[in-house]
């Protein structure tokens, strides 16, 4: 099975299709009117259709077991073919792609087997993902490409030599996978009045201002410290986000004192300085934070 533990729960919904395609006018008359030998064709297959979608990790062995919180399996009749249509909703890390179609196909084959007494001219046409809703389907990185980011290392052990930075390197590959370049990259000890400094001066200059390290709870971790007096605007629910993913998998992400707001339009964050927590950070925050770009322009959609 596919990793998706970095992942966070989102509403993801899928809607498939199939369509079930018979040879007389005569076998439709009988499913509308329920005079099927077997029962009644759409609340049989109805009911597989929805065992179908609950058992899909039961029987595709790479997809995973996921809560199923809404189904709905709808049929339109067009000619000599019936059109079932499965939509599925879950919160959850991945998506219910397959679980539509799994249902759908499952609805289609129940179909199959009550007709086919009836009329041997029965046929599935297609079996096919009509639309999906969720995760990255719903982030378009063209929308951020022109952003502008920094990012500053804030770390007394690295700046001296003595240590070699990885946080701030995964930082900016991560920001490269949505399309976002970082113009500037520098390491910095970790002192008050030059983490002010900087803030202050590469607020001025680009789109998306990230800090890494001196979040925590030691003497030296000064960096909120020296942010936090200089956001204009705070948005509390990106580090509550943050702190939560992390807690979900490990119990110390409590004690992070990370901060995140706005200095007139440029997005200032600052994340832990160990490589797994600023990684996690960003797993929990990307791409959704930088939604923030389109509403800090009016775009609310």
């Amino acid at each position: 099975m596919v990793n998706i533990t970095h992942k966070s729960n989102t509403l993801r919904i899928a809607i498939a299709t199939a369509t079930v395609k018979v040879s007389k006018k005569e076998t439709i008359e009988a499913v509308e009117q329920r005079r099927v030998p077997k029962g009644d064709v759409f609340e049989f297959a109805r009911a597989a259709g929805l065992l179908g979608v609950k058992k899909t990790s039961d029987v595709i062995p790479d997809c995973h077991p996921l809560p199923v919180e809404f189904t709905a399996i709808s049929y339109d009749i067009k000619d000599l073919s019936i059109i079932i249509s499965v939509e599925v909703h879950t919160i959850y890390k991945t998506g219910v792609e397959v679980e539509a179609m799994h249902g759908a196909s499952v609805t289609a084959l129940t179909m199959y087997d009550m007709l086919k007494p009836i009329d041997k001219g029965v046929e599935i046409e297609s079996i096919k993902l009509l639309k999906k809703s969720g995760g990255k389907t719903d982030f378009n990185p063209l929308d951020f490409m022109g952003l502008k980011a920094a990012v500053i290392v804030c770390s007394d052990t690295i700046s001296s030599g003595r240590g070699v930075d990885q946080s701030g390197k995964i930082i900016v590959s991560r920001l490269e996978t949505f399309g976002i370049q970082t113009q500037f990259y520098e390491v910095i000890p970790d002192e008050y009045d030059t983490i002010q400094e900087k803030t202050k001066t590469l607020a001025q200059k680009v789109d998306l201002l990230i800090f890494t390290g001196g979040t925590g709870l030691s003497p030296r971790d000064v960096t909120s410290d020296a942010v936090g007096p200089l956001i204009e605007k705070s948005i509390n629910g990106i580090m509550e986000t943050a702190r939560r993913y992390g807690q979900e998998r490990m119990p110390y992400a409590m004690l992070s004192r990370s901060v995140g707001g706005l200095i007139a339009s440029t997005l200032v964050l600052t994340l832990p300085g160990s490589v797994k927590g600023a990684q996690e950070s960003i797993d929990a925050l990307f791409p959704q934070v930088l939604h923030v770009f389109k509403v800090i322009k009016g775009e609310r959609h």
